[in-house]
């Protein structure tokens, strides 16, 4: 059985050594308790979202706090690259869909792109929420992978600010059903470079597609055009599958964590 997972606030974790009390309050403390029922002696995991991870047993469980005996502590190392998901907000939940496996699948930050084909609009108040229950979705799945680091949700980008971003990146892939070139090409060609610092971003386009004006100023700032698979697939499923393939083409699918293993 895997064990659960804790977030604390940033720097909790700061200085803490093996032997060491931490005691998890709020809403965190609370579900431990009341929800998961955590007993005395289980084995447990606490996070501080930016990868610091501590290994415990549950020491005392009480009204609503967890009292966690720390057990050894590990920071993840970073990994090769830093994955980004540029997605289209779409209808429905799919562009939450699609951050939420990508967080399960070990993207490191995700950006929700404002397309110009988008039918979903963010403005105002309801941008405000509505990037406001992507972290939520996000935080979420990270805890479900229990992951020691929770990927970033940036400020919704237009085309001009994606294609900025795009032109300072590592390498950018813009999926498209029209490209030649194969992503699982493009991701051998860019693993043979050496290095392995720096952005790879996945752009994703909406249902009604990426404009022929956006994909002209994109593949200006850099970007290049990859084809998926052989198939056309569903704008909640086209990023966390790009996702997948390269964290096994570039290395990010070799190391493990730094969870006990159970």
């Amino acid at each position: 059985m895997s064990r659960p997972l804790f977030y604390v606030p940033a720097g909790m974790l700061d200085g803490i050594q093996p032997g060491d009390l931490v005691e998890v309050g709020g809403p965190e403390g609370r579900h431990a308790v009341a929800a998961k029922r955590l007993a005395k002696g289980e084995g447990v995991d606490l996070a501080d979202g930016a990868g610091v991870r501590a290994v415990g047993t549950v020491a005392g469980a009480e009204g609503q706090t967890l009292t966690v005996g720390v057990e050894r502590v590990a920071r993840e190392p970073r990994p090769p690259f830093r994955f980004v998901l540029v997605q289209a907000l779409a209808k429905g939940d799919r562009d939450e869909l699609a951050a939420e496996a990508a967080t399960e699948l070990g993207v490191d930050a995700v950006i929700p792109w404002q397309a110009e084909r988008s039918i979903v609009r963010w403005k105002g108040e309801r941008g405000e929420k509505a990037l406001a229950k992507w972290r939520s979705v996000v935080v979420a799945a990270a805890k479900q992978a229990r992951r020691a680091v929770v990927p970033a949700v940036e400020a919704a980008h237009d085309g001009a600010r994606l294609a900025e971003r795009i032109a300072s990146a590592r390498l950018a892939v813009v999926l498209h059903e029209d490209a030649v070139e194969p992503l699982s090409t493009v991701l051998e060609t860019f693993a043979a470079q050496e290095g392995d610092e720096g952005e790879v971003l996945f752009v994703v386009g909406p249902e009604g597609g990426i404009t022929p004006d956006e994909l002209a100023r994109f593949t200006a700032a850099g970007a290049r055009l990859a084809l998926l698979g052989p198939h056309v697939l569903r704008s909640s499923t086209a990023g966390p599958a790009a996702l997948a393939l390269a964290g096994d083409r570039l290395g990010r699918w070799r190391a493990r964590d730094g969870r006990a293993d159970s």
